[in-house]
């Protein structure tokens, strides 16, 4: 009890006598209790490498140090927050990574893909030369005819079981036009197209386009696509494997467009020579011709591509035009077409 007294007393007296007594947290010592205050610091006992001060009892052990973790964004919790910086960090990063590369020349588009048919309609009924039963020819009459029509090119044919020269002459498969339809307004090619105005009537209701199937697509300027597609089954039509995949006759295309002045390029043509499963492509071919814009308007202008050496597997031809219409004040004013045209013939 005296060494207790002792430190009292001393504790209440200052110690240097000339200075003024002063409190304050460095420098105050307890005077309840059994132990002194050493000044505060900033480190934990362990990041100093000092044993903690001892705790008298029945005092309260003082908290330990807790280091602060940065703000979190209102309404997140603490490892929200880090989720969310580490995802602007990596998306940062991938933006700061990408090299501004200078602008390359632009690649030719891709040449289109051929468009999905609906259900196809039967096909046409061939167009025979008009003989009637009792004027059929017999079999060996048929070949004659035939083979004067070909030319020496078909001397070396030969045909498959199942198929007579009379049924080859009555179907006549080829050096005929397997379109269906391929004048369906009955336009004359070898005249000028007659002047026609604005129309607000529908396409299909200006002809017979049996066999076309028909859509629109929108463009800017008022100006719009007229899309007419058909396919040709060469097996229908009277063609057969052997002479499609071992003679490959040439396969023409051709078709006639008005030059309307409408735009720059008024008429696209799209054929694909397309396998047994209708997707996938032998050989294609794309045009999009620019007219001089020379010359008298609505002049007819021809497009046409022979397919030579395709290679073995062709079953369809898939034939596609597109012309531009412009909407005026009375109606759309179209580019037309006529004289389409798929044949098949012997390779001179």
């Amino acid at each position: 009890m005296s060494l207790l007294m002792a430190i009292q007393e001393a504790g209440s007296a200052p110690l240097f006598p000339s200075m003024p007594q002063q409190r304050s947290a460095r420098t105050s010592c307890v005077t309840r209790g059994i132990f002194l205050c050493v000044p505060r610091l900033a480190s934990s006992p362990a990041a100093t490498g000092l044993p903690p001060a001892p705790v008298p009892a029945g005092e309260p052990r003082p908290p330990d140090p807790v280091t602060p973790s940065p703000a979190a964004e209102p309404g997140q919790s603490p490892a929200r927050m880090e989720e969310v910086q580490e995802g602007r960090e990596l998306g940062a990063g991938m933006d700061s990574e990408e090299p501004a590369s200078p602008q390359s020349p632009r690649e030719p588009p891709s040449p289109p893909s051929p468009p999905p048919l609906q259900s196809p309609p039967s096909p046409a009924t061939p167009e025979s030369p008009g003989v009637s039963p009792a004027e059929e020819p017999s079999e060996a009459h048929a070949r004659q005819l035939l083979l004067q029509e070909w030319g020496p090119p078909g001397a070396s044919l030969e045909l498959p079981p199942g198929l007579t020269w009379k049924l080859l002459f009555l179907r006549r498969p080829l050096y005929r036009n397997l379109l269906r339809s391929p004048n369906p307004e009955g336009i004359n090619i070898y005249e000028p197209a007659p002047p026609t105005g604005p129309t607000r009537q529908p396409l299909e209701t200006l002809g017979n386009f049996r066999g076309w199937y028909i859509r629109t697509e929108q463009l800017q300027h008022n100006c719009s696509w007229t899309v007419k597609h058909q396919c040709v089954d060469l097996l229908a039509e009277g063609l057969w494997e052997e002479l499609l995949d071992d003679e490959q006759p040439d396969i023409t295309v051709m078709d006639w467009f008005e030059d309307s002045r409408l735009d720059v390029c008024v008429y696209e043509l799209h054929v694909w020579l397309l396998a047994a499963d209708r997707h996938t492509v032998i050989a294609q071919h794309h045009v999009a011709p620019r007219t001089s814009g020379r010359g008298p308007p609505g002049r007819w202008v021809q497009v046409s591509h022979v397919f030579r050496q395709y290679g073995p597997g062709v079953r369809f031809v898939h034939f596609l035009h597109k012309t531009k219409n412009r909407m005026e004040a009375g109606g759309l004013r179209r580019t037309r077409v006529t004289d389409s045209s798929v044949s098949v013939q012997f390779r001179e």
